[in-house]
């Protein structure tokens, strides 16, 4: 049987088993595989007609559920590549203990017991802190890199103080890949041989945000909760939030914090914004965790009918926010894929594959915006909950 490790909530070594709520991702989690629409290529000093409601409400009924219907697709099944080994042994850190990466968990595993049905053992470790640190990020690749591990595997939670180290054991002649949601990538001086995960972060802020937009009519004090500082794909969504916020001349970002993927420290961010911010219009979200922690806030101060929140993914308590109304779309991303291609790809790079022979240096998942009106059928989907 193959193994598969991580750390429970006193930082001690545990065999992994799914949460049994999350085990119903693997109904969903190869579901959600339509794209999202670029930007459309807007001049920065265009000014663009108030948007009606009516206009609003028919980019929302367009859809009439077919994100979920025409995405529900659980048919992954390992490509025609033929192992070179009859056992491998991966290494896979990521940067918290949190359920996106639970579910990136399910695809790992999926893939591994289709491995193991042709006859080849993965044994894997899948382990991350209780709280972002790229310095502990750090201690556990090097810690890894002593082991005996075909192929190193992690989710970057910072290009600058990662990238060196990621270079450092590639020279010593270790195989390191990229996965989940946050690359290091070349352009960034990193030396790491593939990556497996989002490679459009930028472009889902920014297409977030045009949904905001578009539903504020182009006007309004916007606030951002990025997450972690450094992390690539935080970073990068709050990238494409504040290009699309520059080019609408009545709109204006009117505040931005790090709330570290943490609902409580995104809940008293947006406290603090409401105070602040009384004109107040709109929050993007950049993680998982912040649009439940913004949504808690804005329904507490009362003001759900005047503020717009827009945000990542798909936490149970954000699905219901946006099923009441109170968040206006979610992009969720496409988790499960992301852990099953990493499996397929580590094993093509422990046998001395390169990008471009077998797989593609950057594998590209799919991140899908939901609206009101697919969020119970979402719920239901992957958390069993019916209205």
């Amino acid at each position: 049987m193959f193994e598969k490790m991580l750390k429970d909530e006193t930082g001690q070594d545990k065999l992994w088993s799914p949460n049994p709520v999350l085990g119903v991702f693997t109904v969903v989690f190869c579901m959600l595989s339509l794209g999202l629409s670029g930007c459309g290529g807007k001049s920065p000093n265009e000014v663009l007609p108030v948007q009606d409601e009516e206009s609003v409400l028919n980019d929302q009924d367009n859809s009439n559920g077919e994100n979920i219907v025409k995405a529900v697709n659980f048919d992954h099944e390992l490509d025609g590549y033929e192992p070179l080994k009859k056992e491998y042994n991966f290494y896979f850190t990521y940067k918290t203990v949190h359920p996106w990466w639970d579910a990136v968990a399910l695809g790992i595993e999926d893939a591994a017991k289709q491995y193991e049905d042709k006859g080849i053992i993965i044994n894997y470790e899948y382990l991350a802190p209780n709280e972002v640190s790229a310095r502990d990020q750090v201690r556990r690749l090097s810690e890894a890199s002593r082991q005996d591990f075909d192929v190193i595997g992690v989710d970057v939670a910072d290009v600058s103080i990662v990238t060196p180290v990621i270079n450092e054991l590639m020279e010593d002649g270790q195989k390191i890949m990229t996965f989940s949601s946050s690359d290091a990538s070349r352009e960034d001086g990193c030396n790491r041989i593939a990556y497996v995960g989002n490679t459009h972060n930028y472009e889902d802020g920014a297409d977030l945000t045009e949904a905001l937009c578009k539903k504020l009519g182009y006007r309004g004090k916007v606030a951002i909760l990025v997450g972690t500082r450094g992390a690539p794909c935080h970073e990068e969504r709050a990238l494409g939030v504040q290009d699309v916020i520059a080019r609408y001349p009545d709109m204006k970002i009117a505040d931005i914090a790090y709330d570290e993927d943490n609902a409580e420290k995104a809940y008293e961010f947006t406290q603090e914004f409401l105070e602040k911010h009384e004109d107040l219009a709109g929050i993007v979200c950049c993680n998982m965790s912040n649009p439940v922690g913004a949504a808690k806030a804005v329904v507490e101060a009362g003001r759900e009918d005047e503020i717009v929140i827009v945000g990542m993914d798909h936490d149970q308590e954000a699905l219901r926010y946006l099923r009441d109304g109170i968040i206006y779309a979610l992009g969720v991303q496409d988790c499960y894929s992301i852990g099953f291609d990493t499996i397929q790809v580590a094993v093509k790079i422990a046998d001395g594959h390169l990008p471009g022979e077998d797989y593609p240096e950057k594998t590209e998942e799919i991140t899908t915006i939901i609206y009101q009106n697919e969020a119970a059928k979402m719920l239901q989907e992957i958390y069993g909950e019916i209205e």
